[in-house]
């Protein structure tokens, strides 16, 4: 899979050789400000996006970089109580307003953050690890730059099929059903994460089945939610784990995977990179 991983500045910046665009804002009067604004390769290169849609066919999309009123709402006690801090976020910078932040894939969500920490507070990210051997809270400095875009399992190493119409088809090994399932786009992202709250004030975990409710559009060619739930709740754990792992080597994404050299004991491995508050707060 390696040669899918093509290597871009900033997890997901799309070098532009012509002047970007630039917004004009104007203050009092006799003065304006030129805001730079820069373009963000999409991991999912517009491929997925229905016709219609702003980023149909579209391989970059085009941000402006933070700003001071970008930070408030990260910093914002009411949007984060929401959870809704990022959205307004990515809302914000992207230029083209025709574009709902919540349509996005999350891989290409993914990318906008990752560049918008890059330009905003540089690439390099340094935060807390735990040693997955030692259990050792230590530390560790990561580069952004060396972060990649993944767009996909070209070797098409779990037989899935491309419908063509941002669906696809894999059959599952144990029952051999046939699971049409789609990309997760920031609207799904907030309903599990929603769902984890409310799991969290129940004290009880349904995390995978709520992800796999959030995938599985159809089983066999039936899109019946009666059809889906019984495969969710009767599935072995075989097949659960197929289509979850189907649905990662499928969806384009930003690859955080970066090298972790414990300093407390002789662990050495990659590992994806954690992302906590120090990810837009690095001074905090």
């Amino acid at each position: 899979m390696s040669r899918n991983q093509d290597r871009s500045q900033g997890g997901a910046q799309q070098q532009d050789t012509s002047p970007p665009v630039q917004v004009m804002n104007e203050g009092t009067e006799g003065f304006s400000f030129v805001i730079p604004t820069e373009f963000v390769e999409l991991p999912s290169g517009g491929r997925y996006y229905p016709p219609g849609h702003p980023l149909h066919g579209e391989s970059a999309i085009e941000i402006k970089q933070m700003t001071a009123k970008e930070e408030d709402m990260l910093t914002s006690r009411t949007l984060l109580k929401k959870g809704v801090a990022l959205d307004r976020v990515i809302g914000s910078l992207i230029i083209n307003k025709a574009i709902n932040p919540d349509s996005l894939f999350i891989g290409d969500r993914n990318a906008i953050i990752v560049a918008t920490r890059v330009s905003g507070y540089g690439s390099d990210y340094t935060t807390k690890v735990t040693c997955p051997q030692c259990g050792e809270n230590q530390e560790y400095s990561f580069d952004l730059n060396d972060a990649s875009v993944y767009t996909g399992d070209d070797d098409n190493t779990m037989s899935v099929t491309d419908n063509q119409n941002s669906t696809f088809d894999v059959t599952l090994p144990k029952t051999n059903v046939i699971v049409t399932f789609k990309l997760l786009t920031g609207t799904d992202e907030k309903r599990l994460a929603a769902g984890a709250q409310a799991d969290k004030k129940q004290r009880q975990e349904h995390g995978i089945t709520r992800q796999l409710a959030s995938l599985i559009v159809a089983v066999n060619g039936d899109s019946n939610i009666d059809a889906i739930r019984y495969l969710i709740e009767n599935m072995p754990s075989t097949d659960s784990r197929h289509l979850r792992l189907a649905y990662k080597l499928t969806a384009p994404n930003v690859d955080m995977t970066q090298h972790f050299e414990c300093g407390e004991c002789d662990y050495d491995q990659n590992m994806e990179v954690p992302l906590s508050a120090d990810f837009f707060w690095p001074d905090r």
